[in-house]
């Protein structure tokens, strides 16, 4: 699922130029699956897409403030192979930017019919939690941070037992692996995991690792590097670790650093999609993934446009598994 950048967005003075990178993440996505695109203009959108993959494409024609489907868009849990939809409060990062069209997504995709009709929608509106905020490996394990999850104007009324507790219950977990440290300079969502640390299979993470000394991020990174180590599969073993690097600076029209990670990469069929800065740092980075998914081929998608508005690859989706559609 993506959320199509518009005019009335934050994207307007960049909309060309953001329409040409959802294109090419649409097209390669198109290739090995079927793909939603929430849209004010299906007509206008159908005409960028590739025509050769266009019975992949279904369009869905609803408002939105922004395009961050990770974090406005359904999750889907599995419960005893049926998908369950979950829809969780988005207030914008902690009431930071507008979210009350985003936030009507999910609910308006069920009611619009499509979804298959043994999904069940399940209306989770008193905790905020976006998509971004959690990893968790399929098997009872959660990875999150505490910046994110414990943060102000989210559900600060809870403690973090009080959330641990709800996010056990509510996902069927065993336990959950919170991380204290790691930041990206320029990130507006404190400290999402899908920045810092990712699951690609239940057995190993990859992770920013910054070796700069002189670079800001290197006490927090190498604060959850040791954490990171410090954790065990569900077994008692070391999770295998994969180092990506801390990617290049890059910075908006005042100087200012954005949040480029690495990080931020997006698992379809056949696939995983990484996000490319025009820097060497990428096919360091795309080499160093491919160790962790030899039965799919990495691919780099421009995301230098994308990152202007302080997000990446996997912040514009949000899969949903076979059986949802």
């Amino acid at each position: 699922m993506l959320t199509w950048p518009h005019a009335k967005s934050d994207w307007a003075d960049l909309l060309d130029e953001v329409e040409a990178c959802f294109i090419l993440i649409s097209n390669e996505i198109l290739k090995e699956e079927k793909l939603i695109v929430i849209c004010s203009d299906p007509d206008a959108v159908a005409l960028k897409i590739d025509q050769s993959l266009a019975g992949n494409l279904i369009l869905v024609q609803l408002d939105s403030n922004d395009t961050w489907a990770r974090d406005h868009g359904p999750v889907t849990v599995m419960v005893n192979g049926t998908p369950e939809l979950y829809d969780f409060q988005f207030n914008g990062w902690g009431l930071k930017f507008p979210a009350w069209l985003d936030n009507q997504i999910t609910d308006q995709m069920f009611k619009a019919g499509l979804f298959s009709k043994s999904v069940r929608y399940i209306n989770c509106m008193n905790i905020v939690l976006e998509g971004g905020s959690f990893e968790t490996d399929g098997l009872g394990t959660m990875l999150t941070t505490e910046a994110c999850l414990l943060s102000k104007n989210r559900n600060e009324k809870m403690s973090k037992k009080e959330i641990e507790f709800y996010l056990i219950k509510t996902f069927e977990l065993q336990r959950i692996l919170w991380l204290s440290a790691g930041y990206l300079a320029g990130d507006d969502t404190d400290s999402h995991i899908d920045t810092l640390a990712r699951f690609c299979h239940e057995k190993c993470i990859a992770y920013v690792k910054c070796s700069d000394p002189s670079d800001e991020h290197y006490l927090q990174l190498k604060q959850m590097e040791e954490e990171i180590r410090s954790f065990k599969t569900l077994d008692g073993k070391p999770y295998e670790l994969i180092e990506l690097p801390m990617a290049d600076y890059v910075g908006d029209e005042t100087g200012a650093r954005l949040p480029a990670t690495y990080a931020n990469f997006l698992i379809i069929n056949n696939k995983v999609l990484m996000p490319f800065y025009s820097t060497a740092k990428d096919e360091i980075a795309r080499m160093s993934l491919q160790k962790a998914f030899p039965d799919r081929e990495v691919v780099g998608i421009e995301c230098s446009t994308l990152i202007k508005q302080h997000g990446s690859l996997h912040c514009v989706s949000m899969q949903l598994p076979f059986g949802v559609i």
